[in-house]
This record gives C-alpha cells, structure tokens and sequence, in this order.
C-alpha cells in the first residue's frame, strides 16, 4: 500500500503563496520569491519547509513578530575584497534574500572564480537545498549555511537547547553525468523541526534519537518534545557549532535568545546569519586528470567507483529529491496529504483566496 496525495496544480499553489504573502504585507518581488521557493520545496518532496512551514515561521516569528520586515531593503556594506559581499539585511524576508544572494555569489564566482556573500541581520531562509540545488543547475558548485530561527538543541552531552537545527547545504552541478544535481543537504539535529511538525499533523510517532521532553528524557510523541537531538552525537554538535562560529565572525546573535523577541535585550540581536559561496568547477581544475579524462569525465569516473563493487543499489544525496521532482511532473502538479491539504486551505481563508480543495485528484505513491 502506497501513501495518498492530492496533486494540486503548480499555477494554484504558487498563485496562493504569492497571495498569502501579499495578505501579509510583503511587495510583490518578496511574495514571488516567496511562491518560487514554496514550489521548489514542494517540487522536491520537501515536506518539512513547503508554504506550510513558510508562512508558520512568518506567523510566530516573522512579520507578526517583528522578525522579518516586508519590503525592507538589503544595505550592501563596503568590502576590501572583490570575491566577497557584506549584506545587512535588514530582516528582509529570507527567501528573497537568498536567491538574491545566490545571483550575486555566481556573478561575482563568474569574474573571481568563486564568490561569497555573508549576511547579517537576516530572517530564516528555510530549506538551504533549494538554493544550492538551483544554482547546481546553472554549473556551479554551491554551500550555504545559516543559523536556524531558534536555538531548539541540545549539545552533545547537555541538556539545555544552546543551538539550532544550523542546516549545511552543497549543491554539485552533476545532472550531465547522473541526471541530476548532487544535493548534500542536512539539518545538524537528528530530523528538522518541520519533520515534528509533519508527523503531529500526521499522527505519527517519532523515530529513536530524534527529541527530548522537558526533562530532557528522550520521547517518540510529537506532542512531548521539548528539544531535539544533535545527529551522530559529537560529530553532528560539531557541524552545528560551525554554523554559530561562522555566524559570530558575521555578526549574528546569541542562540539563546535569536528570534525570542520577548527576550533580547536592549543592546543585543535577535536575527540570524546567512552565509553563501558558489564556485566555477573551472577555477579549481589542476587539471592532472588520469587517463587524460576531462573534468566531466573524471567527475563520472569517481562517482562510478563510488557506486561500483556491489555499491549499485546505494543512493546519492540528492537522489531522492530528484525523484521526487520526477514524480511531480509525472502527475502534472505537486503532491500533498489530505491534512497538507487543509493547512493550505486555512491558508487561503486568512488570504481571502478562493481554493476548492475537493478538485483535486488523488494519486497512491
């Protein structure tokens, strides 16, 4: 037996998120960055950071909050290097500065041969893949990293949440030699929060490992969790810890109180750090490729070896969401659950939009 969605045209979906957005103040560019972002989530069988969880930050920590900002204007700070760019941000929406941001790392990659944008005064971006990936498309290696919106998990060893979900994201242009970008993307705690969120609408319990209660004992119920668990222990702390030190040489803020506007103090932030870079695969060839392969060629070689010696039937990061996507188009719109389907109907009552949930068919994936 195979899972229930209902495929809601692309031209629906994106036409509501742009008006949800719109409904709640932000300019048309921010609201279509917005839709685009949505889509590709939701393209990719993201279900942890589609529209959903979008306007969910927005409501408890963004524009309701004062965390983010619509229409505010990104101030461009002066740079003594030419492959870098300083961006106070501004709480401008998250998603319509990381594209912009994505745009200014491939210029900037196209003259310097790598490029770098660091962000300070930011709101949450949300899925990190969706912007490595597209930029993966377009030929060029790309990395983001951000702090997440609140500090929801506990160091190794600890019980006390001092960090967050601090997500790392790598996206490799390989769709000529695999048919798809590679996507190395995670989330530093066991599963994201969005993943809790999807299992309480869903009535599902929690996998091993994934949270703790208030008392910091591990639990499997959604409606218990108090804080997550970092993955692989020590090794997930330490790429979580990454994303705070990157983010304290930008500016950002304590993790403690980051987006607990009921909670800074006058004098101190509140707001995340973004931190972007795209390379040219030509600017870092040395070009002593075995066998006289060329780049491409050499790129194909590894990946073969990798999967090759009863490897067949492993998987490549990205893998997934490609498949997703290919499902997608095979049914001609995107996949939702019956309860993803109401949450976008309550959506669209706040925007005054119409949005007849009972046309949609049904597929079993």
């Amino acid at each position: 037996m195979g899972t229930q969605y209902f495929v809601v045209p692309t031209s629906v979906h994106d036409s509501l998120m742009e008006a949800a957005f719109r409904h709640r103040g932000y300019t048309a560019d921010e609201s279509q960055a917005a839709a685009r972002f949505c889509h590709q989530a939701s393209l990719h069988g993201i279900r942890t950071h589609n529209g959903i969880k979008a306007l969910h930050l927005d409501e408890h920590f963004g524009s309701k909050a004062g965390g983010c900002k619509p229409g505010a204007i990104i101030e461009k700070l002066p740079s003594k290097y030419k492959a870098v760019q300083r961006w106070n941000a501004n709480r401008k929406l998250g998603m319509a500065t990381a594209f912009e941001a994505m745009d200014t790392c491939m210029k900037l990659a196209d003259e310097y041969g790598v490029g770098i944008v660091a962000v300070d005064n930011a709101f949450h971006y949300l899925w990190g893949g969706g912007y490595v990936i597209d930029v993966a498309d377009k030929g060029y290696i790309a990395y983001t990293n951000c702090t997440a919106a609140l500090a929801e998990v506990v160091p190794f060893g600890g019980k006390f949440p001092t960090l967050g979900t601090n997500p790392h994201s790598w996206g490799f242009p390989t769709r000529d030699v695999i048919g798809y970008p590679i996507c190395v993307d995670w989330a530093t705690s066991t599963v994201a929060t969005g993943r809790i969120q999807q299992f309480a609408r869903e009535g599902k319990q929690l996998g091993a490992g994934w949270a703790v209660d208030k008392d910091g004992v591990e639990t499997r119920e959604a409606a218990q969790v108090a804080a997550l668990l970092p993955f692989g222990a020590h090794k997930g702390y330490g790429l979580s810890l990454i994303d705070e030190l990157v983010a304290a040489f930008i500016g950002g803020s304590l993790p403690t109180i980051r987006n607990r506007w009921d909670k800074v103090p006058a004098g101190e932030k509140g707001t995340c750090a973004f931190f972007f870079q795209c390379i040219r695969p030509d600017a870092i060839a040395c070009e002593d490729f075995a066998c006289k392969r060329s780049q491409k060629e050499n790129v194909k070689a590894v990946i073969a070896d990798i999967l090759g010696h009863g490897n067949e039937k492993s998987m490549l990061p990205g893998q997934i969401e490609a498949e997703s996507a290919a499902l997608s188009k095979k049914h001609g719109g995107l996949l939702f659950t019956a309860a993803e389907v109401d949450a976008f109907a309550a959506i669209a009552k706040e925007a005054d939009v119409a949005f007849d949930s009972k046309s949609f068919k049904s597929v079993e994936v």
